[in-house]
């Protein structure tokens, strides 16, 4: 049996065993999209936290719950006569081939970046009002910029060089300790957004992914926290009774201790 077909099988069997749930089990038969959509936002997040760690036996686990999740949606609007699974293949194959003319037809492109405006060229062709209608309202804040923000380079609207970027970076800045000494609080939350929002534009020059940065920091501070934390309690301490610089030792113990 080739690769494909085992492939083939494997996606087979997991159809197989979605229908039979559907059809004999109390609680997949209850579900409804609305019912799932939650479920699936935490195992999305459950997938990150995996990538994260670069556990890939649990991405592999992780995967599993999420490619549940879409068969799952397929099969209830299946049963309405909306769609299956294979009209979801099937559209994702031909979006998949339009919109890689450099593979599928004769556009010829030097690197990734033309690769990235042809997408969103392509997807303007095809009936999307605006470059920025792909993004979904309610994705994370951070998130939602960079992608606002790749989304314009790919039409052609964003800076030439990443020294003009780090200048806007430093207006913003500016601008934002303006307001901060006026104490304007409204001001002073809108200069911020815009100081955000120009240092993650920088980050995207210098390919450097906003959220990943910042979830690594979360993560070493929740780390060597925890370590504060620990040492302690070990010398009978308690953090509200402590200075900082008694507590400043334990957290540079952290320092030096690997993460897990």
């Amino acid at each position: 049996m080739s690769n494909l077909e085992v492939k083939k099988e494997a996606f087979g069997r997991l159809l197989m065993i979605m229908d039979e749930l559907r059809e004999k089990c109390p609680w997949d038969m209850k579900q409804t999209m609305e019912s799932l959509r939650h479920l699936s936002i935490e195992e999305t997040f459950e997938l990150s936290d995996a990538i994260m760690q670069g556990d890939m036996s649990e991405i592999k686990k992780e995967l599993g719950d999420v490619l549940l999740h879409i068969v799952f949606y397929a099969r209830i609007a299946s049963e309405s006569g909306s769609f299956d699974i294979s009209e979801v293949i099937d559209s994702l194959c031909e979006k998949l081939i339009r919109r890689h003319p450099h593979i599928y037809g004769d556009t010829q492109v030097a690197n990734e970046e033309e690769v990235k405006s042809n997408w969103e060229k392509i997807k303007m062709q095809e009936g999307n009002r605006s470059a920025l209608s792909g993004v979904p309202r309610s994705l994370p804040a951070m998130i939602k910029a960079l992608r606002i923000q790749e989304k314009a380079r790919g039409v052609g609207f964003d800076w030439e060089q990443p020294e003009q970027v780090w200048e806007k970076v430093i207006e913003e800045l500016n601008e934002f300790k303006m307001e901060v000494e006026k104490e304007n609080n409204q001001r002073m939350e809108e200069e911020f957004g815009d100081l955000l929002f120009a240092l993650i534009n920088f980050s995207r020059f210098k390919n450097i992914n906003p959220e990943d940065a910042l979830e690594k920091t979360n993560r070493k501070f929740i780390h060597r926290f925890t370590h504060l934390e620990e040492e302690a309690a070990k010398a009978g301490k308690k953090l509200e009774d402590m200075t900082l610089a008694e507590m400043d030792v334990y957290w540079n113990q952290a320092k030096s201790i690997p993460m897990k």
